[in-house]
């Protein structure tokens, strides 16, 4: 994209993490903003922070597996600004464990975020853009999802998230390849940070009631998959903020995949290397196995 200002981002998942830093970065750059989240006090605390640098925002309440709250979103945003430049499908959840031991209700949760989320909103403002595009010579669009290297690898103890993010990957390849077919104005991303301080790790918090068993415990996986990630997530040396960065270079330089760890692709490369001989896939902790050992014990542990 040559130019933001005046321009109009959508961005779910706005009231923390990569979202929020977004919306910060967007309105410096002289963006309007609708910002949508789930968490009505922190998407209100985060809007006024964010209309404070300048920025006119269209604060949005909504749950984004929900399509008709989604639809909603794509109409708010049309009445108040027309229609969108830039849209960050960004909202998404956590959740780990051995794969057999998520319940239906965890399936439904995150795949309902993480997957359909993004589906609704690459449904409901593709078509709005591709109008848009269709009236102006000058528009220029751009599709952003967040995936995540959990898309590229298959790390074991995540089950349910790396399903949801390789989905996330498979969609936004595809609408890079069916926008290319249609128009030269629109195009896409796809986000695939690694372990970055966002507090997705807690993202339980905004679990719907109706998803979550009122007597159900976390079994010994999934307890370990919650402490190993926060480790993890916090430990990051690579902030959201710097992720937000990357986006907007990417919006300039119209460029797919944006990796917040560079370093991870070797992984990726192993990974389809594997699939390429065949092989069996290697062991994802060849190059750190006391992490793995440290894993299998604590697994194997009876309680």
């Amino acid at each position: 994209m040559k130019t933001f200002n005046g321009r109009t981002a959508v961005i779910t998942g706005a009231a923390s993490g990569f979202g929020l830093e977004t919306a910060r970065l967007a309105a410096r750059e002289g963006m309007n903003i609708v910002m949508a989240d789930v968490q009505t006090d922190a998407l209100e605390q985060a809007a006024a922070e964010v209309g404070a640098l300048g920025a006119q925002v269209l604060p949005y309440r909504l749950d984004v597996s929900k399509a008709a709250a989604v639809e909603g979103l794509g109409r708010a945003t049309l009445d108040r600004f027309g229609a969108p430049h830039v849209v960050f499908n960004n909202a998404g959840v956590g959740a780990g464990g051995l794969i057999w031991e998520h319940s239906a209700q965890d399936w439904e949760w995150v795949i309902g975020v993480n997957v359909m989320g993004v589906a609704h909103g690459v449904r409901v403002f593709t078509p709005l853009m591709l109008d848009a595009a269709q009236g102006d010579a000058d528009y220029e669009g751009h599709i952003v999802n967040t995936a995540s290297m959990a898309g590229l690898l298959n790390p074991p103890n995540m089950g349910v998230y790396n399903v949801s993010k390789h989905a996330v990957v498979s969609l936004s390849e595809t609408l890079y390849q069916d926008l290319a077919l249609v128009t030269d104005q629109v195009t896409a991303s796809v986000l695939c940070p690694f372990f970055v301080p966002t507090g997705i790790h807690q993202s339980h918090r905004n679990r719907p009631s109706e998803l979550s068993a009122a007597d159900a415990k976390p079994t010994k996986s999934q307890r370990i998959a919650q402490a190993m990630t926060g480790k993890a997530v916090g430990s990051g040396k690579v902030s959201a903020a710097q992720v937000a960065s990357m986006v907007f270079d990417a919006l300039r330089k119209k460029r797919f995949y944006i990796y917040s760890h560079p370093k991870a692709l070797a992984s990726v490369q192993m990974r389809l290397e594997d699939i390429m001989l065949p092989r069996n896939p290697t062991d994802p902790f060849a190059d750190k196995p006391e992490i793995g050992a440290e894993l299998r014990a604590a697994l194997r542990v009876q309680e």
